[in-house]
């Protein structure tokens, strides 16, 4: 079985490097993917937000040459992850583990 996914967007927030214990470093970037065709009802295409982590050197490259409104592609496997709240309340939502990014078009900070 195969769990690969291409997605090309837009950054929708400014990437942030973080550093945990272990040294390792990680972002976490929101991709805006806005679909080819119109809804029926508003007559505006719908935009669907995919959220992405990304470790070590791609986070550092991704952090150092782009910023929101940046395009990228990434490749990587979709995982589904689950947090619970303080009173234990659980939600689950799909996420992207990056192993490729590809910058598109990234704007360098002035």
């Amino acid at each position: 079985m195969v769990n690969t996914l291409t997605l090309v967007g837009r950054i929708v927030y400014d990437p942030e490097l973080k550093t945990l214990e272990s040294g390792k470093a990680v972002t976490t970037i929101t991709l805006a993917l806005q679909r080819s065709f119109k809804n029926a009802e508003t007559g505006n295409y719908d935009t669907d937000f995919i959220r992405c982590t990304l470790w070590d050197g791609i986070a550092e490259n991704t952090v150092q040459y782009c910023q929101k409104g940046s395009v990228v592609g990434v490749r990587g496997r979709l995982t589904q992850r689950t947090f619970t709240y303080e009173d234990e309340k659980s939600f689950s939502y799909p996420e992207v583990v990056a192993e490729k990014v590809s910058f598109i078009q990234h704007k360098r900070p002035v």
